[in-house]
């Protein structure tokens, strides 16, 4: 079993037809066997990025419905959401400190080194963390 941390520039591409789509959509695959691991706040900006979508004309109402519909329902059998806490909060401001982050790129980096932390304590698995934003490159 692999685990992935999808950022919501990644997770979208499962809802939205965008390059990469196929790529996340095999990952994300309830064949493949793959955890798939996303920040709390991930819900929120992936229906905010389809919302997004429809008032630039470029899917209907009823796409964005059914897209955030189905959203939702993964977020409540495929996802395993990671809350964010003071902790996550806390180390998502020193991010922002040493790195060019905007605030939810740092909470959502934020929160994939804390699932790190997390499932390295429980096992040795590797994770692998997926973000689709231009522009982001950071070496920690």
């Amino acid at each position: 079993m692999s685990f992935f941390y999808l950022d919501s520039s990644a997770l979208v591409k499962r809802y939205l037809p965008e390059v990469g789509s196929t790529w996340i959509n095999t990952l994300t695959d309830s064949n493949s066997e793959h955890t798939i691991l996303v920040s709390a706040l991930t819900r929120v900006e992936a229906a905010a990025a389809i919302a997004a979508r429809q008032r630039a004309g470029t899917i209907t109402i009823q796409e964005r419905n059914t897209a955030v519909a189905l959203l939702l329902q993964h977020y409540q059998t495929e996802y395993r959401s990671v809350l964010v806490d003071a902790m996550v909060i806390d180390r998502a401001v020193r991010l922002t400190q040493s790195y060019r982050l905007r605030g939810y790129d740092a909470v959502q980096l934020a929160s994939a080194l804390e699932v790190n932390v997390q499932c390295h304590a429980a096992s040795p698995a590797e994770i692998t963390r997926v973000c689709a934003a231009e522009g982001i490159k950071i070496v920690l």
